[in-house]
C-alpha cells in the first residue's frame, strides 16, 4: 500500500521536510500543479500518462515515450530499473535539485494490469531508494 503524501505536501517534498518516497498525490493536488511546483524549485519533472495502458509492453513503451528514455533502453524490467538509477540521460542541463516522476492514472493501470503494476511499483520504489541520501533525491507521485 502506498501512503498519501503527508503535509505539507509537494512543497514539503521539494524542500526536504517530507522525505523522498513513493506517495499518492492528494486528491486536492493536480499532477500539472505538482510538476510545475517541482520545475519551479529546480527539480527535473516528468509526467507518465498511464491512461489506456493494460500490460507490461504498453507500460514500458509509455515510459520510453513520456520520460524520454535514451536509445539504449531495452524495453524490459531490468532496463527500466537501469534508466531510473542512471539518470545521466535526464541531466542534460546540469544537476537538478531532485527528480520528480508523476505517474498519472495509476489506479486504472493497476486494475488493468495488476502484475505489471506490482513489478513497476517495486522498480519505482527501488529507484527512489537508490537516490535517497544522494545529493539529488527522487520522488514518485501516483495520481
Amino acid at each position: 500500500m502506498t501512503s498519501q503524501l503527508p503535509a505539507p505536501g509537494v512543497p514539503g517534498l521539494l524542500t526536504g521536510s517530507v522525505p523522498p518516497g513513493l506517495y499518492r498525490l492528494p486528491v486536492t493536488e493536480t499532477p500539472e500543479h505538482a510538476a510545475a511546483q517541482a520545475a519551479d524549485a529546480g527539480w527535473r519533472t516528468a509526467r507518465l500518462h498511464l491512461d489506456g495502458i493494460g500490460d507490461k509492453t504498453a507500460f514500458l513503451d509509455r515510459c520510453a515515450a513520456d520520460l524520454g528514455f535514451p536509445g539504449w533502453f531495452g524495453h524490459n524490467w531490468d532496463a527500466l530499473a537501469d534508466c531510473l538509477t542512471d539518470l545521466s540521460w535526464w541531466r542534460k542541463d546540469g544537476e537538478p535539485h531532485g527528480y520528480l516522476l508523476v505517474a498519472e492514472d495509476w489506479d486504472a493501470f493497476q486494475k488493468a494490469a495488476p502484475e505489471a503494476a506490482s513489478v513497476a511499483r517495486t522498480i519505482l520504489t527501488d529507484a527512489v531508494g537508490y537516490w535517497t541520501g544522494r545529493q539529488t533525491p527522487m520522488a514518485v507521485l501516483l495520481a
